[in-house]
């Protein structure tokens, strides 16, 4: 995996956790979405602003692998990559790991479309925060 554009930390609750005392497979797509939204944050991406300028980010296609079990009290990061950044879309691979043990894997393919749901071209500034 190439070098990370964001790293951010999770620390595993008990709410996350499944009756075997793991994390709940759903909770690592909140994870990564978490990660996601600080990132851009980060990064400038104001997206409030961008709702009330009629746009919004959407994820598109999430491919995911389930490689180790996390538990309760453990201490996670989240590493965010762009993988690939088109005048359409942005994908980003994203990596769950407890010390250097990867957890879970993904591939996310966001994309920018209008509030009524028309895919558009990510803005120009977009593209500059993220190049």
């Amino acid at each position: 995996m190439e070098q990370p554009n964001h790293l951010f930390p999770v620390r595993v609750y008990y709410e996350d956790t499944d009756m075997g005392g793991i994390v709940y497979h759903a909770n690592y797509l909140r994870y990564i979405e978490r990660a996601r939204s600080e990132w851009v944050r980060q990064l400038g991406n104001d997206q409030n602003a961008m709702r009330d300028a009629g746009l919004v980010w959407v994820v598109r296609r999430i491919e995911a692998d389930y490689l180790a079990t996390a538990r309760f009290e453990d201490e996670l990061v989240v590493r965010t990559s762009i993988h690939r950044l088109t005048p359409a879309r942005l994908v980003m691979d994203q990596v769950v790991t407890r010390d250097d043990t990867e957890l879970f894997r993904a591939r996310v393919t966001a994309v920018c479309m209008t509030l009524s749901g028309q895919p558009v071209r990510l803005p120009a500034e977009i593209r500059a925060l993220l190049s």
